[in-house]
């Protein structure tokens, strides 16, 4: 099993010729995923919340896309929510994406899509 640190790396949605890729920030800390995206008007590709199996928007400025994957980057489940909600834990959920509304769909990522994380190389 791996382990996850705070940083930036790449998401990969889809495979061969199809496979489009997606800034990413890796927030594994517990301060990390507690701060997520609030504070922030927006985000540049993805943000991912590792352990976690539910998120809220509360306190956030904007709606956002979120995904639960499985232990193997599997997606579970993909939702939009609207600031101010809270989401129910989902069941097998290890990792949650999480982007600005609309943009998974142009990803192309939905329930069944394996996806692939690189974490950065550190220093």
């Amino acid at each position: 099993m791996r382990t996850w640190h705070d940083g930036e790396g790449t998401l990969t949605v889809g495979g061969d010729g199809g496979a489009r890729e997606v800034p990413l920030r890796i927030a594994a800390s517990y301060r990390a995923r507690t701060r997520g995206l609030l504070g922030r008007d927006g985000i540049d590709g993805a943000l991912l919340l590792t352990p976690a199996g539910s998120v809220h928007t509360f306190r956030m400025r904007f709606a956002i896309d979120v995904a639960y994957l499985d232990r193997k980057f599997t997606v579970l489940a993909v939702r939009t929510m609207k600031p101010g909600r809270l989401g129910l834990p989902r069941l097998r959920s290890r990792h949650v994406l999480e982007a600005e509304a609309g943009a998974m769909e142009r990803w192309g990522l939905r329930p069944g899509v394996r996806v692939e994380l690189r974490a950065a190389e550190s220093r």
